[in-house]
């Protein structure tokens, strides 16, 4: 064999001698013509063959060229290079390539392996990878270069993201464009519960909240997402807590109220008040509902009460309030719901129906159309201990009832004392699970049940997240699945019957996170040392 390779390596030089007319100088060729014509393309030439007689077949067509074989020590690859470079000068080369290619072209897909594999036989280490460099180039496509942009998009679009996140590490080309691809990302973004703007026209914008969106929600599943903080001011119980818009307000039984700012801890205002059982307030002035049975308005500036609401018996559980219709509500333990004129203080109505103690009123805008109501129509909600009735309010005072919900027509189930209502859904939570009404038709829209965790009561509804709690977490939910995402520890806190003791702070993320909702108060309790503890959002990593 090292015979055949001193003599002859490369099986273009055996096509040489085959273009240059010189198999009548052979006796093989002589074989050849004598063979049967019809016959003569399955004759393979000697030095095509393998076994003992080719390198001789090999040595015998170099000696028709009166050429010499180079020798000497060296790769084989070097020798056959030096022989072939003495065998032909360049244009001599490129004649014979021209012509070799054309007869090459003409062979059928067999042939043309057959010569591929015996020409790769024939090779030397530097042909080889010469060879593999080049397939390896050849045999590549890079799709995302050549097609149009839009049928890229298309194909993308089949990915999940955490496979087009290892695509983006293929090239700078591959990321470009799979960023830029819009509708993959925002896509991801929605299946993690995240809101889309599609306001936004930044082309790489959403893959960098997809990433945003991802390391939040993998926070949330490991539990890391929120961390604590207390507010110390008070001297006795507190009993009231309202948020809104970074600011949290206290009532407590050492009879003042303080306005808080989350962020800082620090507190803002500081007033004088009777005992607050519940609070609402905003820039300019605080209501405060008492254990004295009366209800108040306070001015925050000065600290000064600017009217006293007097016509309850029993404990103000609860207190929402209109400046645009003029009228504040208040629910009561004497089981009724009065309706107040607030810049004057006179009670306009009082509202009755109720067996219990009127835990929560909420004073909404209603958002669709039914029998009952339109959409902008002002609509009263009063919840007890086992029915929620809906009364309505605005152009006309003296209202009757328009409708009782109820989970159990017996009164076997009791209701939890929070109630959400947004306009066009009812939430509220009890002993079975969840309950969502349907505000146009009243119709209970589904029940949201638990079994593992008992007794979970809410404190806020979306339309994609629902943040509940126990005795012993702080629960969030994914509304779509239905299923806990995340807890929370909480430590012990002092129970409440009227539910006033807890709190949940910002509201927007439980209709979708968007990289800018998921921050401030999360959640609020009174302790039994007179602190607030806060549950905040932990800043991105």
């Amino acid at each position: 064999m090292d015979t055949c390779q001193t003599y002859f390596t490369s099986v273009k030089e055996i096509k040489t001698f085959h273009l240059k007319g010189n198999l009548q100088n052979c006796n093989i060729t002589k074989e050849h013509e004598a063979a049967d014509p019809e016959r003569r393309p399955q004759v393979q030439a000697p030095w095509l063959r393998s076994g003992p007689g080719r390198c001789e077949a090999l040595a015998a067509r170099a000696r028709l060229l009166g050429v010499s074989p180079a020798r000497g020590p060296g790769p084989r690859g070097a020798r056959s290079g030096k022989f072939f470079h003495n065998l032909m000068e360049r244009k001599d080369f490129e004649t014979w390539l021209d012509n070799i290619s054309v007869t090459f072209l003409s062979l059928t897909d067999l042939q043309k392996n057959e010569t591929l594999d015996h020409l790769i036989s024939l090779s030397g280490a530097v042909q080889l990878r010469h060879l593999s460099n080049n397939l390896e180039t050849l045999l590549k496509r890079d799709f995302l270069k050549l097609l149009p942009l839009e049928l890229s998009f298309y194909l993308l679009k089949w990915l999940d993201p955490q496979t087009l996140l290892t695509c983006c590490l293929v090239s700078k080309q591959w990321n470009k464009v799979i960023s830029a691809c819009t509708e993959v990302w925002q896509t991801a973004c929605k299946n993690l519960g995240w809101q889309i703007d599609d306001s936004v026209q930044d082309a790489l914008h959403w893959k960098k909240v997809y990433l945003k969106a991802i390391l939040r929600m993998k926070q949330l599943e490991d539990h890391e997402a929120f961390e604590t903080s207390s507010l110390i001011g008070h001297s006795a119980r507190v009993y009231a807590l309202y948020y809104k818009d970074g600011l949290l307000c206290t009532g407590s039984d050492d009879l003042s109220a303080k306005l808080w700012d989350v962020s800082t801890g620090q507190c803002v205002y500081g007033i004088q008040t009777h005992t607050c059982a519940t609070v609402k307030f905003d820039e300019q002035k605080l209501v405060t509902g008492s254990f004295d049975n009366t209800v108040a308005c306070w001015e925050w500036s000065s600290g000064a009460r600017t009217q006293h609401f007097r016509g309850h018996t029993g404990a103000v559980f609860s207190v929402d309030y209109n400046d645009e219709l003029d009228i504040l509500v208040s629910g009561s333990a004497d089981f009724t719901v009065k309706v107040w004129a607030l810049s004057a203080g006179t009670c306009l109505n009082t509202l009755t129906g109720h067996t219990e103690w009127v835990t929560k009123v909420v004073l909404q805008k209603c958002k669709v159309k039914s029998l009952l109501h339109s959409p902008g129509d002002y609509i009263l909600l009063s919840a007890d201990k086992y029915e929620i009735k809906i009364w309505p309010i605005g152009r006309e005072i003296n209202c009757k009832c328009l409708k009782t919900l109820s989970v159990s027509e017996d009164r076997s189930i009791c209701l939890q004392p929070r109630l959400h209502f947004d306009g066009k859904y009812i939430v509220c939570s009890s002993a079975l699970g969840l309950y969502q009404w349907d505000f146009a038709s009243y119709d209970i829209l589904r029940v949201i049940k638990i079994p593992e965790i008992a007794n979970l009561a809410l404190l806020g509804f979306g339309d994609v997240f629902a943040l509940l709690f126990d005795n012993r977490y702080l629960y969030i939910m994914d509304l779509r699945t239905e299923s806990l995402i995340s807890r929370w520890p909480l430590p012990e806190y002092r129970k409440s019957k009227r539910g006033s003791s807890f709190l949940a702070g910002e509201a927007s993320w439980l209709n979708g996170l968007d990289g800018h909702n998921d921050t401030g108060l999360v959640f609020a309790t009174s302790m039994p040392d007179h602190s607030i503890h806060l549950v905040l959002w932990k800043e991105h990593g």
